[in-house]
């Protein structure tokens, strides 16, 4: 006697009634998946450093009563708590969690200095940590009147980590580290948090048009706490990683998004701990 399932393999799923917050939802990745998970029925708190990217996106994505946002650092201490808190007032839930804000700060590491890989392991673990532990007294008091009850709500966290997290990179030896030490924090939760039906899971990607792949220029640069930091790549770069791609081109952030989707959908309800990487093939 088989299972009854309680979605059907034909079903299309819907978000309807469930509450996302989406670091770096102003830009690029974060933008595509606030995007998605607004189409699919969710409403989204966003949270980025830009506040005109906040507002602009917000305007162009959804409604009021869809889209909310909180400017501010992430770096700093205080702020993910103010994010949880900005969540549960707006729309007064949290189901689903992305953790999608990061940029890269690249040297050799003769030249990296302390500050600079400090700052790749803040934005890209510390701060998805700090989310995550705001988070937890709510996720685990309301899972745990839910179990109580009878009842099975799944809800989901998704990290976003890189394939230079699981291959490393040249000159990458910070931003590396921490979409390493992202890993090691969602297999760590999946294991805590499976028995409050939170299904804990990674995105790694490689080369996806962002402004990170933006043509080098010495004015292509993105303040983060005062500091001027450049980003971009040489060209050349682009056209050989696009070429030795097996699929021959480089990502599209709605194709990101895609993958994110999928872990915050109920199509990944029996998935956990696991990391999906989305890079049409290439590693480094």
């Amino acid at each position: 006697m088989t299972e009854e399932r309680a979605i059907s393999p034909e079903a299309p799923f819907t978000l309807n009634g469930k509450t996302a917050i989406v670091t770096g939802g102003a830009r690029g990745i974060g933008r595509a998946v606030v995007e998605r998970l607004v189409s699919a029925g969710a409403r989204v708190l966003a949270c980025d450093l830009d506040r005109e990217a906040l507002q602009e996106m917000q305007a162009s994505v959804g409604n009021p009563e869809s889209v909310a946002t909180i400017q501010g650092d992430l770096m700093e201490a205080s702020f993910p708590q103010l994010i949880v808190d900005a969540a549960l007032g707006a729309f007064h839930s949290i189901d689903i969690i992305v953790n999608c804000a990061g940029f890269s700060w690249d040297s050799v590491i003769q030249k990296t200095s302390d500050e600079q890989f400090l700052a790749m392991l803040n934005i890209h673990v510390v701060a998805p940590f700090r989310l995550l532990r705001a988070a937890s007294g709510y996720l685990r008091e309301t899972a745990k009147r839910e179990i109580a009850a009878g009842e099975r709500v799944m809800r989901k966290v998704v990290n976003i980590t890189s394939i230079s997290g699981t291959d490393g990179n040249p000159g990458q030896a910070g931003y590396s580290a921490g979409k390493a030490g992202v890993i090691g924090l969602t297999k760590t939760l999946a294991r805590e948090w499976g028995r409050y039906n939170i299904n804990v899971n990674a995105v790694g990607f490689g080369l996806i048009q962002t402004r990170m792949l933006q043509p080098l220029k010495p004015e292509g640069k993105i303040n983060v706490g005062g500091k001027e930091i450049p980003i971009g790549v040489q060209p050349s770069m682009l056209d050989s990683i696009a070429a030795a791609c097996p699929l021959g081109r480089i990502g599209t952030p709605e194709e990101a998004a895609g993958a994110v989707l999928f872990f915050c959908s109920p199509l990944s309800d029996y998935v956990t701990g696991e990391v999906l990487i989305c890079s049409g093939g290439y590693h480094f």
